[in-house]
């Protein structure tokens, strides 16, 4: 199943509006406003310290903007109070770069994690869950192993299963092939596009990888000096008279060749 795009036929599951973001008195995003709809892979990319990951840290909720706001299903995040923000975190699933396990947990007690903080689940349940989620990213073998003792790609399936757990709707992944061989790379391409075919889920991929770019993205954002320069289709986005746009996936195709 592939997805189709049907653009304002769909309610987005969340917003960027007209969001500014800075450290300090350095504004590092200007007036972005992006949706993510249901169903697709939007892909974020752009130049090193263009902003991709700040983007991401404030969709999850980590940084607050300096003037716009966000959007989760609905809601303005930062109007919520603490019983609603809870709610509405629980469907949300983050997939951290370095897949940030805790070193003194097994793969399952790490998974287990989000279980045991955010719902009353007996741990028979729990550890059910637990399962079915390893197996879901077909690491059901390794449930007893730490993060030490799994490979760089078992380690963000790991941190993906662990995001998963709560069966959110919506995924934000930082970086998730980074530091991967080719072979690895493709395999979880291949299991990020399967988790949105089968679960249905939203994936939100920030990255500069072209070689995932080209096998994953439904829909591009490219930020480039703090604007969203451009979004669309990766066909759209190779065609496109944006300089920049252009310039990203030539160059990354000849550092590849």
């Amino acid at each position: 199943m592939s997805f189709i795009f049907l653009g304002s036929k769909k309610k987005p599951l969340a917003r960027a509006i007209n969001l500014t973001a800075a450290y300090g008195d350095h504004v590092v995003l200007e007036d972005i406003s992006l949706d993510i709809f249901p169903g697709e892979i939007l892909v974020i990319l752009g130049g090193s310290g263009c902003g991709k990951t700040t983007l991401l840290k404030h969709f999850i909720g980590l940084m607050k903007p300096v003037k716009g706001q966000i959007e989760l299903f609905g809601k303005d995040w930062w109007t919520l109070d603490e019983p609603e923000r809870d709610r509405i975190i629980q469907q949300i699933g983050v997939l951290f770069q370095g897949g940030a396990l805790l070193g003194s947990r097994s793969l399952a007690a790490n998974v287990a994690i989000p279980l045991e903080q955010h719902t009353n689940l007996s741990d028979e349940v729990i550890n059910r869950v637990v399962r079915l989620k390893l197996r879901q990213v077909e690491l059901q073998d390794a449930e007893k192993l730490l993060p030490s003792e799994l490979s760089g790609g078992m380690r963000k399936r790991a941190g993906l299963a662990r995001a998963l757990s709560l069966d959110p709707p919506l995924v934000f992944c930082d970086e998730p092939t980074a530091g991967l061989d080719p072979d690895t790379t493709y395999q979880l391409d291949r299991l990020l596009l399967s988790l949105r075919d089968n679960l249905g889920l939203t994936l939100v991929i920030v990255t500069h990888e072209t070689t995932s770019i080209r096998r994953i993205a439904d829909r591009i954002a490219f930020i480039g000096e703090g604007k969203l320069l451009f979004t669309g289709t990766l066909d759209e986005a190779l065609d496109s008279d944006i300089e920049s746009v252009r310039q990203f996936f030539e160059i990354a195709d000849a550092a590849i060749a």
